[in-house]
């Protein structure tokens, strides 16, 4: 089964509201999605969100990735020798882990495919339904109050706050007022995305603490590189912390966990670099007794899709942050993981289950 072309789209989908956090405010998911095509016909989908404040790729920079470096390299090569052909995708080139993410879950699509199984299946077949959060985003603690209640009216029993811009005593308002509009049996996840500075963080946290809010809990209070400022923050507080930008790779993970840095990891695809290294993280991760999370970028059901095959996959992955793509205003995406709700379910198909993307942005085929 050898890889005939490796075809790019550029994809621009609107947002219902705008996607805010401390690091950027997002009206559109733009992305490239990738469809790599084999001599027996067989179709695989991937996708790269551009996420510049994070993983450092832009839309040119992920086209360039894969039409100039990677469709050479992957062209005329056997997809079943998956393994050889995925280590040479991560040799290519330094970086550029959302390009290696979007090739990598395409090819991970078309080797379940051959074997006749849905993707999660062929990984491990820990579950086969999840349950995802839903974001929202940081704005006036009122706005949050009213996005948040809306959220739970729609089904969600967990929901992600965004904090970490402005003043840490007004992140704490927008908890508090989250917490008071939903009540206390709605689950509060808080993100800081790097917002806080250390000691102002644990002085936060604690005080969250003292004021009953029960948070389950707090991710990324501190820049990405601080890992002594995580580490000091995990030691300091009783909730739990989870690390989401400062692991990227399977060796930033290895770091974390060896100074028990932090409680959990999120794994996302576009900073791994797709599904062959998110799985040595959580193995890793599982090793030390760390669970972890599979969370997203702005993304739409492609990457999502492939995300959320992984979490099913793993008895170590307990909680999901996938509810991207229900923040579009359109679904260009036929096939794939299904949601009802906060409720994600997966097709029969073999592979992903992506039958097709529709092309929103108006571009041919490269």
């Amino acid at each position: 089964m050898k890889i005939q072309n490796v075809d790019v789209i550029r994809q621009s989908v609107p947002l219902k509201k705008p996607f805010i956090t401390s690091l950027r405010t997002v009206h559109r998911a733009d992305s490239i999605i990738v469809r790599i095509v084999t001599d027996d016909g067989r179709v695989g989908w991937g996708e790269a969100p551009p996420t510049l404040v994070i993983t450092g790729d832009s839309l040119e920079s992920i086209e360039a990735a894969i039409t100039q470096v990677f469709a050479p390299l992957l062209t005329g090569k056997n997809v079943l020798a998956y393994e050889p052909l995925l280590q040479s995708v991560h040799q290519a080139m330094v970086g550029c882990s959302s390009a290696k993410a979007a090739v990598d879950m395409a090819i991970y699509d078309l080797v379940s495919q051959h074997c006749g199984l849905p993707l999660y299946q062929f990984l491990g077949g820990s579950k086969d339904t999840l349950e995802t959060d839903y974001t929202v985003s940081v704005n006036a603690p009122e706005e949050m109050g009213d996005d948040a209640v809306r959220y739970v009216e729609a089904g969600f029993n967990v929901l992600k706050i965004k904090v970490g811009k402005g003043r840490i005593e007004d992140d704490i308002k927008r908890i508090q007022e989250v917490r008071r509009r939903v009540g206390d049996d709605i689950k509060i996840r808080v993100d800081a995305n790097q917002g806080w500075q250390a000691k102002e963080a644990v002085r936060a946290i604690r005080r969250l603490e003292d004021l009953g809010l029960d948070l389950e809990l707090v991710e990324q209070p501190v820049k990405a590189h601080d890992l002594e400022g995580l580490k000091y923050v995990t030691d300091s507080v009783e909730t739990v912390i989870m690390v989401d930008e400062g692991v990227f790779s399977p060796a930033q993970a290895f770091e974390v966990l060896r100074r028990r840095a932090a409680d959990m990891i999120n794994i996302k695809l576009m900073k791994a670099g797709g599904i062959y290294k998110a799985q040595v993280i959580n193995q890793l991760a599982e090793e030390f007794g760390v669970e972890c999370m599979v969370g997203c970028m702005i993304e739409s059901r492609v990457a999502a899709t492939a995300a959320a095959h992984l979490a099913a996959s793993k008895r170590n992955i307990t909680r999901v942050d996938l509810d991207a793509p229900l923040m579009l205003r359109e679904d260009p995406v036929i096939g794939g993981v299904q949601y009802e709700g906060r409720f994600m379910t997966f097709p029969k198909a073999p592979g992903l289950g992506i039958q097709d993307v529709v092309n929103t942005f108006g571009m041919e085929v490269v």
